[in-house]
């Protein structure tokens, strides 16, 4: 059985032999585009590392709508093959790619005015179309539209007063921080030398010939070097970073916008469906998420600090404002649990002065030579990954001196995908088998697919491992041990946030639990108590989840 965990051992191993090879390709970037374009280039037989400066996903990549999808909304921009492409990809996500971390979510779009009947039905049944001509995976059921009692039975908690009636159709929705801990562990088991905790701050060059990169491990604040035939950056929003390592301007420029995230109860609202709608500046998403429902989201230019985005007071205002237009009990600050904001790296033309021109933004991603052995890729979404990395590689392998066969990623099923759906038939079963309820079992089969099996040899070797870490969350005292063993988590955020979401689903921000996840985890990450003091001092400080300051009345 292939192996896909990923150890301080591993880590260790992989400093050790990059002190002294030279890989085909370095990527420099660990969120889901950066670990798509490591796999990829492992999946056409060449060596390659990966190198992320905190944690995998701890960028953009945790942050998203968590929603795989074709982007109705790109339709009214005439963007059709952005949409038809993220559609596809959306389609080998459910069917082959990241089944258990995938699934279809049926939707409602409000109707008003009687115009929009026809005018949004059109474009829906466009988008079913374009899902149906991917050929990327079967095809989600189709769209159908509702009479004003429709919605009512259907989503009681809608305010139907000005509603005329809605269209329903099909998305589908990914957990965006763990798909990408499966990328990067898919790739770590096809040999990628994956270290998270590098930070990249230069490049190595012979000549004008860029030959790898140099930096720092942030764990042991010892320098590192990589050599490569090749560098791939894929860093999102601080793409801006690499332009200044070649000391000349960008062809483009990549500005941030911010997209803000409310979480409330699944009780706070009596849906049957996720919800869509327009607003002045974005559109609405009201999702469900286990036992919770996402309210997002914002799309406005965020000029602070690209490290550390944060919801303003205004942003929860405006996100419980457009909410609360459609629902029948209003939404207060009272309602939420925990807020989280990430930044989009929008790609922008440079004006003739330098600066981004931001009338001429787009979704469509960008890959870029500007230097010899130095590719970029910017842009683009989270649902075409694959595609942002493949494009990636294919301008990378252009770099090397021997032939190298096309991607072939979308062939490459996941670490957790493989046999995921025998498994989920057979979840009462296992439920049986293991003595936990068929709820649990469900929870860990969406989470881990067919390795769910490491988290239940953790609990059958220490039954007590088989208790919720936090009374309001699902997740179990064996996924917290489960992080640290098999999926590369080295602190404490990085369990609590990403591995899990205790911080963001639990209305104290798992500051409750932090001291005894700490305890729980330091044997193993070799933690001693000032350590494991000082990861509890720094979780709680950060402060995820929580609503900023003067956003409650």
């Amino acid at each position: 059985m292939t192996s896909y965990r990923l150890t301080l051992e591993d880590r260790a191993e992989s400093l050790r032999r990059l002190a002294t090879e030279q890989v085909d390709v370095v990527v420099v970037g660990g969120g889901v585009v950066g670990a798509g374009a490591a796999l990829d280039a492992a999946s056409r037989g060449l060596t390659v590392a990966l190198l992320e400066r905190q944690d995998w996903a701890a960028g953009t990549s945790s942050r998203s709508s968590r929603l795989a999808h074709g982007g109705l909304r790109y339709l009214e921009q005439f963007e059709f093959g952005l949409v038809r492409e993220a559609l596809g990809e959306r389609g080998l996500l459910l069917e082959r790619l990241a089944p258990h971390l995938v699934h279809p979510v049926p939707f409602i779009l409000p109707l008003t005015r009687g115009w929009e009947r026809p005018y949004l039905g059109a474009g829906v049944a466009l988008y079913d179309a374009l899902s149906r001509i991917s050929r990327s995976g079967a095809p989600l059921k189709g769209h159908r539209h509702l009479s004003r009692r429709g919605v009512q039975r259907l989503s009681p908690a809608l305010a139907t007063d000005q509603i005329t009636g809605a269209i329903g159709f099909y998305d589908a929705q990914i957990d965006d921080a763990r798909h990408t801990l499966a990328v990067v562990r898919t790739a770590a088991s096809r040999g990628v030398l994956a270290l998270s905790g590098i930070e990249v701050s230069g490049l190595l060059r012979d000549g004008d010939q860029v030959v790898g990169v140099r930096g720092t491990d942030r764990e042991s604040g010892q320098p590192v070097a990589v050599r490569a035939r090749v560098v791939v950056t894929a860093v999102g929003v601080w793409s801006d970073q690499v332009a200044g390592w070649l000391d000349r301007p960008a062809p483009v420029a990549v500005v941030p916008s911010i997209g803000v995230h409310l979480i409330v109860p699944r009780a706070a609202l009596d849906l049957g469906t996720a919800v869509i709608a327009r607003t002045p500046s974005s559109v609405l998403f009201m999702l469900p998420w286990g036992e919770h429902w996402l309210v997002g989201t914002t799309d406005t230019e965020w000029t602070g600090d690209r490290d550390d985005p944060r919801a303003q007071p205004q942003d929860v205002a405006y996100l419980l404002d457009q909410a609360n237009r459609w629902l029948q009990r209003p939404l207060t600050t009272q309602d939420v649990v925990g807020v989280y904001a990430g930044l989009r790296p929008l790609v922008a033309a440079v004006a003739e002065d330098g600066q981004p021109d931001t009338a001429k933004m787009s979704r469509e991603h960008l890959v870029t030579r500007p230097a010899p052995g130095l590719v970029t890729v910017t842009g683009g979404k989270y649902t075409t990954y694959r595609v942002m990395a493949a494009d990636a590689v294919d301008a990378a392998v252009k770099e090397l001196p021997m032939p190298v066969p096309p991607s072939r990623t979308q062939f490459v099923p996941l670490a957790g995908a493989g046999g995921f759906r025998e498994l989920w038939a057979e979840r009462e079963a296992l439920a049986a088998k293991t003595g936990l309820d068929v709820e649990t079992v469900s929870h860990l089969l969406r989470r881990h697919g067919s390795l769910t099996y490491e988290v239940l040899d953790l609990v059958e070797q220490d039954p007590e491992l088989g208790e919720r870490v936090h009374p309001e969350a699902p997740y179990l005292a064996a996924e917290v041990v489960h992080a640290v063993t098999h999926e590369d988590a080295r602190h404490l955020d990085d369990v609590l946030v990403r591995r899990t979401r205790l911080a963001l689903e639990t209305r104290d921000g798992a500051q409750s639990v932090a001291a005894r996840v700490a305890a729980g985890v330091s044997s193993v990450l070799g933690w001693d108590h000032d350590q494991e003091q000082a990861e509890v001092d720094a979780f709680v400080a950060a402060g995820h989840g929580r609503l900023p300051e003067g956003a409650r009345p």
